[in-house]
């Protein structure tokens, strides 16, 4: 019944394009990987989009295009114990449902690669809370397009 009722919800989540489903759901998603000192994140060293310290620990820093999941979402990896948190964004990620999880290293990063996982949505993050940290930030493309599909959940 369970399994039945997880498949339920992640058929829903896939038809609504994942607006805003049940508190915890199963998703199959594409990852990918990246580091602090990758040429477009050395200007924010090891600081992610709210201004903290990227994390990697029991609890990791992932981002994602937050009009698909929004600032604070936290997930694990299926076979993974760590958990992870949308707390960061990248303009390669705006439009698509990939996860980009935050690797200390290049090393690290690049044994990731490119890996279709299956997810744990523990707590889905804040529509409002992603709009209110993006609004003043509008001057990149990027950043417009999450904010204009934001308010249209909102």
């Amino acid at each position: 019944m369970i399994n039945k009722l997880r498949a339920s919800i992640t058929l829903t989540i896939l038809a609504a394009g994942i607006s805003m489903p049940a508190a915890t759901a199963s998703l199959s998603i594409r990852t990918t990987a990246y580091t602090h000192t990758e040429s477009d994140h050395i200007k924010y060293q090891k600081k992610n989009a709210i201004g903290t310290q990227l994390k990697y620990g029991e609890v990791r820093s992932a981002a994602a295009d937050w009009s698909i999941f929004p600032l604070g979402t936290t997930f694990r990896i299926v076979g993974d114990a760590a958990v992870y948190v949308v707390e960061d964004y990248g303009s390669a990620l705006v439009g698509k449902r990939t996860i980009d999880l935050y690797k200390p290293s290049r090393n690290a990063m690049n044994a990731w690669g490119v890996r279709d996982v299956k997810i744990d949505i523990v707590k889905w993050g804040s529509y409002q809370e992603s709009l209110d940290v993006l609004k003043p930030r509008t001057k990149y493309g990027h950043v417009r397009k999450m904010v204009d599909r934001l308010r249209q959940k909102i």
